[in-house]
């Protein structure tokens, strides 16, 4: 099947699962979404640019507490989004203006380094959890978040579709691949990677937003948790890194899978989760969108009868 019908009829299919299933089922799918989001906006850059950000959740947690901080004084989810991501790509900024002008490490060390600091100073000086007020507990309602959710995850989608079509995706590739050569061909290599760095952390702020606007409560330590950077991480090796089309496959996947194991696994769902994720990698290195392409080479070596 071609691909943009398979994700038109996916994009269908999501649309209608508030009208057709009950509020469990929508939740599973909200989660899905949402780890699309984040996993693409990973996927932006170190998929296609292949700069290893080791600190994505700070973009997630900026984004979550600045879209919910406003949107509980007042002011409309939309525009507390827009501003939840404009932050985060404020913070991209800050962060990706000295090191992306380095090579190695230094890039992956430096968001890290930022994501654990936020986590510290978050947990130290806001409120142990943060609730919903009364009144916008009683005006609750989970299909709004769901459609947001849908929302984001179609943006990123196309974003990154958009990207990979475009001449500066192809610069992004060309980074990836060898930063030596793609300057000596006239790639702007410390633009490509700033403009892949604010578009990155401009949809993990949008995904967060989505977050804060979703939970009554949580924890505002937990955002900043390197448990967003590594689940993207797992959700884009497993769908197919440097694809437009691995990440949503991937975040199904890891999803739907994790949370199967821990109702039945508890404890043990982490090891065997692990244990997958080896398999998947190991046997399928371009990631579970490479299986129609793996069958079908399995259908032509097949020897044909006499």
């Amino acid at each position: 099947m071609n691909p943009s019908v398979a994700a038109a009829a996916a994009v269908a299919l999501a649309a209608a699962l508030p009208w057709v299933a009950g509020d469990a089922a929508v939740n599973w799918g909200l989660l899905v979404l949402l780890q699309v989001t984040v996993a693409q906006s990973w996927n932006l850059l170190g998929g296609y640019g292949g700069q290893v950000n080791l600190g994505h959740a700070a973009f997630f947690g900026i984004g979550a507490l600045v879209t919910r901080g406003l949107w509980v004084q007042g002011t409309p989810v939309v525009g507390a989004l827009v501003a939840g991501s404009a932050a985060a790509a404020v913070a991209g900024l800050v962060v990706g203006l000295p090191s992306l002008r380095l090579r190695g490490p230094y890039f992956a060390i430096g968001t890290l380094a930022m994501a654990e600091i936020l986590r510290i100073v978050v947990g130290t000086t806001l409120p142990e959890v943060s609730a919903l007020p009364s009144d916008l507990i009683t005006g609750y309602r989970l299909v709004p978040r769901y459609y947001l959710a849908l929302a984001l995850a179609v943006l990123s989608t196309a974003v990154v579709w958009r990207v990979s079509c475009s001449r500066f995706g192809m610069g992004l590739v060309a980074i990836r691949e060898d930063e030596w050569v793609a300057e000596t061909v006239g790639v702007d290599t410390y633009r490509h990677k700033l403009a892949a760095l604010l578009l990155s952390a401009a949809l993990a702020g949008a995904a967060g937003g989505a977050f804060g606007y979703y939970h009554l409560s949580f924890y505002p330590q937990f955002v900043f948790s390197p448990v967003w950077t590594f689940d993207a991480v797992l959700m884009v090796f497993l769908g197919g890194i440097g694809t437009v089309w691995g990440p949503p496959v991937g975040a199904t996947f890891f999803v739907l899978l994790r949370e199967a194991l821990a109702l039945r696994l508890t404890e043990l769902h982490v090891l065997v989760f692990g244990a997958v994720f080896v398999v998947v990698v190991l046997t399928l290195p371009g990631g579970l969108v490479d299986v129609a392409r793996v069958l079908r080479a399995m259908r032509v070596r097949r020897p044909q009868p006499a």
